[in-house]
């Protein structure tokens, strides 16, 4: 087991010397490609960004209020229980939400929107339609909603853009392009900007986060029920995206309800209990949150939201422009991905100092979170960062088990090309002490440390002291040991000791580039011994070899301060 765990070492730090840091430029180039395939074909990051904004959306503390001018009629199940008694299940005669709309108009609202799709007469109650036209054709705020159908149906359809009143075309618009669609039945609906699409389009995951407030096609808009009815209120800024991404206001049911069957009993009561102008200024929705009627949907607030306030919402932020912005599509995803993993892989290639660039990268992806979160609390905008912080987190990963892996091999390999039958290793050592007037510390030993590895090729092992140590070892003062380990058989022993002299010649001027404090004087010395191959007394021989290492050091160095002091005396002597 200790000879496969030497030669895994071995083979993973010939690797490592091979490829020096260019793994980590590789590693990128890897990931590069993986997020271009993600964002044509696998949409990884796509589904990433949307669970984070849910989550972040969700889970604002700031968020805009809803509209108390919107209310909503809601024909909900208590109304549908209610009223079967009188008129049956739904959907009732037309004359009771004719009646309805009849006594709400007496109250001035602003608006009366139907969230309900009259797209057929009703045969046995032919009078209670005449009415209710009658009562829309009166109606001058009345809006209703078209629901487009799947564009593959267009070709089988006879309606036209042409038909719809008030739809402005393009100068190539195609005038006898038809398109399909389910429009309201009745004609006293179709008026000049009083129609508009409702259509919920929900995100791959079957969520809905955005609304389609604009169908374009064919040199023809057709603009979304939230849209007209905003326009009809006053000028509505046209910088409106086709597709709005929704800023919710809240949890269901945020926005004020009424219900259908109250309103309805109080406005046709003889005596009247409701406020006389309770919907005076008001824009009215008349709508349907019964599970029965199937208009609850999942958005990014919850599973079951009411399709009636879908609408509300999306009118909502088009009366106030305050819908969400978003920097969304592939090539921003691409880019910030790009970004922030070619700026990890440029920290590991440049071997900066571990434990700083672990504190920054983790407080950088938390503080990219943090900025997002803000933003789509103060500034309505939702930063899409959350796939690219993945893909840095996940290149960081990797690269952070290869170094690590790689530092593990290293240390563990203790000889370079030994063989199973080598009975000794032999070591070369090469103590420098770095003296300096002030204590360099750990973060300008690193560099010191990282600049020796970038000079060495063959492997070594580099340990180092710092003065800042307590007791005996604070005497040793800032001190760098290399290391290099070879079996006496191999052809090894002649890379290390060129590794050792091409080390001495650069030393001072590697550390002249560093800029340290002090203008430190270096020093340094090798050594060479030999460890016999006995796992028991390998701690014993690597403490001997360090010592007298050491002590040939500061013997050179007593010898040559001895000469100094004599050739001084020498000359005084003259």
């Amino acid at each position: 087991m200790l000879k496969l765990k030497l030669m895994l070492g071995f083979w993973l730090a010939s690797l490592t010397r091979k490829l020096k840091n260019n793994f980590y430029l590789y590693l990128a180039l890897l990931f590069s490609v993986v997020i271009l395939l993600d964002a044509a074909v696998f949409h990884v990051g796509q589904n990433m960004r949307d669970k984070a904004f849910d989550l972040m959306v969700k889970n604002r503390v700031l968020k805009p209020a809803a509209d108390q001018n919107i209310v909503i009629i809601d024909i909900n199940e208590a109304s549908l229980d209610a009223m079967a008694k009188e008129y049956g299940r739904w959907p009732w005669p037309r004359q009771v939400i004719g009646e309805l709309v009849e006594n709400i108009q007496q109250q001035q609202p602003a608006a009366i929107v139907f969230d309900i799709v009259f797209s057929d007469a009703d045969v046995y109650n032919p009078d209670s339609d005449s009415y209710f036209n009658d009562v829309i054709t009166e109606c001058q705020h009345c809006f209703f909603p078209l629901l487009r159908l799947d564009a593959s149906q267009d070709s089988q359809s006879q309606l036209t853009y042409a038909q719809i009143p008030g739809l402005v075309a393009a100068a190539d618009a195609d005038k006898e392009a038809t398109f399909a669609a389910i429009p309201p039945y009745f004609k006293g609906a179709w008026k000049p900007g009083r129609l508009g699409t409702h259509n919920v389009y929900p995100d791959n995951d079957g969520v809905v986060r955005q609304y389609r407030m604009r169908h374009q096609d064919r040199g023809w808009t057709l603009p979304a029920l939230p849209l007209v009815v905003a326009d009809a209120q006053g000028e509505i800024s046209r910088d409106t995206p086709d597709e709005m991404l929704l800023n919710w206001r809240g949890k269901p049911f945020t926005y004020r309800y009424v219900s259908f069957r109250d309103v309805y009993r109080d406005l046709t009561s003889a005596k009247p209990t409701r406020v006389k102008d309770e919907f005076k200024g008001k824009i009215v929705i008349i709508g349907s949150t019964a599970p029965a009627l199937f208009d609850i949907k999942p958005t990014a607030m919850d599973k079951q939201f009411p399709g009636v306030e879908i609408l509300a919402t999306a009118l909502d932020n088009s009366l106030h422009q305050d819908y969400l912005k978003v920097w969304r599509g592939k090539l921003p995803y691409i880019l910030l991905s790009f970004l922030l993993v070619w700026l990890t892989t440029l920290a590991f290639y440049f071997k900066v100092d571990r434990d700083r660039f672990n504190g920054v990268f983790t407080g950088s992806q938390i503080g990219l979170l943090v900025l997002s979160y803000l933003a789509i609390n103060l500034f309505h905008t939702y930063l899409d960062l959350a796939a690219p912080i993945f893909w840095a987190v996940a290149y960081f990963g990797v690269a952070k088990i290869y170094a690590l892996a790689t530092d593990r091999a290293l240390q563990r390999w203790l000889a370079f090309g030994l063989t199973s039958n080598s009975a000794e290793l032999e070591v070369l050592l090469m103590p420098i002490t770095i003296e300096s007037p002030e204590t360099l510390g750990d973060a300008a030993m690193k560099r010191i440390r990282r600049e020796i590895e970038q000079a060495c090729r063959a492997p070594t092992q580099i340990d180092i002291l710092t003065g800042t140590q307590s007791g005996i070892w604070g005497l040793f003062g800032d001190m760098v040991m290399v290391s290099w380990q070879y079996a006496p058989e191999t052809t090894y022993r002649e890379a290390a000791q060129q590794d050792a002299q091409q080390l001495s010649a650069q030393l001072q001027t590697l550390l002249n580039q560093l800029s340290l404090p002090g203008t430190p004087v270096v020093r340094y010395s090798t050594h060479q011994g030999k460890i016999a191959n006995h796992a028991s007394q390998l701690a014993a021989q690597w403490r001997i070899l360090f010592a007298q290492a050491v002590i040939q050091l500061e013997m050179a160095h007593l010898s040559s301060t001895d000469n100094h002091t004599q050739n001084n005396n020498m000359e005084s002597n003259v």
